[in-house]
Order: C-alpha cells, then structure tokens, then sequence
C-alpha cells in the first residue's frame, strides 16, 4: 500500500497539550519523542503520556512513529518494552550504524512480543551510518529486521562530520544522495531531516522543495507552523497528476497494450514513463484519502 509521507511531525512525549493536539494536525505522520526533546528527568513520564495517547487512539489515518533513546542509553530497554505493547505503526531509533544494531532491534522486538506490524525506521546521523547506508539498506530485506526506512538526520551528521549546515545544504548533497540512493536500491522509504529556522518560513520551503526534487518521500517536521507548506510541496501538482492519468490511459488503449514506447502530445513517452505515472497516481489517491477520516 502507498502510504504517503509528506510530513511526519515531531511530538514531545512529555507534553500531554501537544499529543493531544496532535490529533488534530495536518501532518501525514506523527513522531512521539523520548530521545531529544525529552529531559533524562521526563522520560518516564513521557513514556507513561505515549503510551496512553496511543491506548486512546484518535489520531486517524496518521502514521504513528515512537521515537526512541538509543541503544546505547539507559532508557533504551523500557523504551522498547513500552513501544512493543503501544503497539505503533513503528519506531524510530537514534544513530543506527551497523547490521549489529539492526539485528538487536529486530531482537528485542521479537523478544518483547511486539506485533508484526511495528516497523523499525532507523536515523542515519552518524559517519559510519552514511559509509554504511547501502548494507544497513539491503539488511531489510531480513525481515527480522523490520526496518521500513531511514530519516536523515543533518544535524547530528554535522556535528560529527563538521560539514557545515548552510543554506542549501551544498556541502551535504553528496551524503543525501548517497543515502538515498541507498534506500531506494533495497525498497525502503527515506523522509528528510528537520528545518530548525522556524522564523524563516522561505527557507523552510526553499529545503522542502530541494528534498522534493533530491528524491525524498517527504520531510521531518519540528513544528506544526510548517506542516501546510511541506505538505503543498511534496503534494503532486494537479497538472501531473492529470498528465499522469493520460499516460496510463495512453498505454491502454488496444493499439498501444503492446508497445513499449509511443508518441503524446508531441513527446515520445516510454513504459517507464507509465511505471513513474502509476506511482504518482498511486501517492495522489493516497493523499485524498487521507482527507476522508
């Protein structure tokens, strides 16, 4: 099924006004945080506050993500345990790097009886997680694994890396496209990391329609201000959508079932062109549908 996952929203766990405004956001997706918007004195008590907004539902057809402390932390273990019972549509984990990590997730979820339908989506934010990108990929494909996709994490890879975060992200544009290269070569989804200017909305749009166009499913958000805009951006344009339907049309006229390329509005348009057109098509129905409850 295509989900789409234009904005995914991060929600601090410890805050019960924001889990259940949530409820009411336009985002696709929703990420519960214990990892850095939570105090190591409020972690308890944001995981307590996730998994009742969890238990009482509410939250439509939204994608819910756990995010969790990472592995190496002391909160790692309860966090899981809470996640695996909450049951989610999955989490996210801090700073995978290597298949280990992969495979001890996929473990304590089994381990924890966590039903199949929680998926892993693992934050690429570190060097050897980006050198890395295509093994940690192809490793879902185990299924143990879980992992659904990646989050980008550009903060954490600057701080590492000291690539410096300015604006267009020139410095960076290898590492995206790497790990995006990655994801896609093994099936997984990949949404981009986080805009921190809130006050500067034309940036904010100006990095959306470059994760757009780098190939991005969509982007992690840190505010709700910035949900109509990136929801606008990654949205497929009417008029491709339109001129998506009329290749698919195209291709299924009796005359055309069996060839492999034909000519349209002047341009030969070739069955590749029918693959990207379904998908379109495919992500545009998924996004009305989100808006029907």
């Amino acid at each position: 099924m295509t989900r789409p996952r234009r904005s995914h929203l991060f929600m601090p766990g410890s805050n019960p006004r924001a889990l259940e405004k949530a409820r009411n956001l336009a985002a696709d997706g929703l990420i519960l945080d214990l990892e850095d918007s939570v105090a190591p004195d409020a972690k308890a008590v944001a995981r307590d506050g996730i998994a009742a907004a969890i238990a009482a539902k509410g939250f439509g057809k939204r994608e819910i993500l756990i995010r969790t402390n990472g592995l190496d932390s002391p909160w790692w273990a309860e966090d899981v345990a809470m996640a695996a019972k909450a049951s989610p549509d999955g989490i996210l984990v801090p700073k995978v790097s290597s298949i280990e990590d992969l495979d001890s997730i996929g473990r304590d979820l089994a381990h924890l009886g966590a039903a199949p339908s929680v998926k892993v989506w693992a934050m690429i934010e570190t060097a050897r997680a980006v050198l890395h990108a295509e093994e940690l990929a192809e490793a879902g494909r185990d299924p143990k694994t879980r992992l659904a996709g990646f989050v980008f994490g550009p903060n954490d890879i600057s701080r590492e890396t000291r690539i410096r975060m300015l604006p267009g992200r020139a410095a960076m544009i290898p590492i995206i496209a790497h790990c995006i290269l990655a994801s896609r070569a093994a099936g997984l989804e990949i949404l981009d990391g986080p805009y921190s200017d809130i006050a500067n909305p034309d940036g904010f749009a100006t990095e959306c329609a470059q994760g757009r166009d780098l190939g991005f499913d969509g982007k992690t958000l840190i505010h709700p201000s910035q949900i109509e805009a990136c929801n606008a951006i990654f949205t497929p344009p009417e008029e491709e959508v339109a001129r998506a339907r009329k290749i698919i049309a195209a291709f299924e006229l009796p005359e055309n079932l069996s060839r492999g390329a034909i000519r349209l509005d002047g341009a030969m348009v070739e069955r590749l062109h029918a693959d990207m057109a379904r998908r379109t098509i495919e992500i545009a129905d998924a996004i009305a549908a989100m808006g029907k409850g």
